[in-house]
């Protein structure tokens, strides 16, 4: 099964389920966490960095695939740096195996992976007819979580519901996992193919599958 992370295209069926204790946390609104902040303001700090994300994949869809994949890559590669905390999703998709791996092997893997993620936002968001993004007024607590509900809707059929959860990092709301349908955890599904691609040959392994995977996405546009 092809290790991408955020797929929106990918089926149900081949999604791992959230951890019942997740899936009750993210389910059950709590308490906001106490920031000194109204809830609004929070909330619109919150769904800032998401919003951005929605502008430049519209930006890259509209472009479409007359564009140079590079290019797109271009486009999109600073707002995910923003949005995504790809470090801390890269660390926990590993798990414990991350602090016996070598420094230079470690560094190796958080720039594959940081390709390898923008790359497939470019692949999977490559053509517009007519879609929408709608982010839900106010966003969820979740612990020191919140969780940012949004749609895509397209100009007919079934919309997809992607909801982000943010966290805090350097003083700034950053995307640390994607819910499919609102419960199904791209991480989790990642974390599972991740780690058995280490089971079976480690690090540079999974450097090799990344640094692959992105080659074939970009059509060589991307070593």
């Amino acid at each position: 099964m092809p290790m991408d992370v955020f797929n929106l295209r990918e089926r149900r069926s081949s999604a791992a389920p959230l951890e019942r204790r997740n899936l009750l946390r993210f389910a059950i609104p709590v308490l906001i966490v106490a920031t000194g902040l109204p809830r609004g303001a929070v909330a619109s700090a919150v769904s800032a960095s998401v919003e951005q994300l929605h502008a430049a994949l519209l930006q890259v869809m509209k472009a479409g695939k007359s564009a140079p994949f590079r290019q797109r890559y271009d486009v999109l590669a600073p707002v995910i740096d923003r949005t995504f905390d790809l470090e801390d999703i890269l660390k926990i998709s590993v798990g414990p195996r991350w602090v016996g791996l070598p420094p230079e092997l470690q560094a190796a893997l958080k720039e594959a992976f940081r390709r390898y993620t923008i790359a497939t936002y470019v692949s999977n968001f490559d053509s517009f007819s007519g879609q929408r993004f709608e982010i839900q007024p106010g966003s969820m607590a979740a612990g020191a979580d919140q969780i940012v509900q949004t749609r895509i809707v397209p100009a007919s059929g079934e919309a997809h519901r992607p909801d982000y959860v943010m966290r805090q990092a350097g003083g700034a709301w950053k995307v640390v996992d994607v819910l499919a349908d609102g419960s199904i955890s791209r991480v989790a599904v990642q974390r599972s193919e991740i780690r058995a691609v280490l089971a079976n040959g480690g690090g540079p392994a999974l450097l090799e599958r990344l640094q692959k995977k992105t080659t074939e996405m970009s059509g060589g546009q991307l070593p």
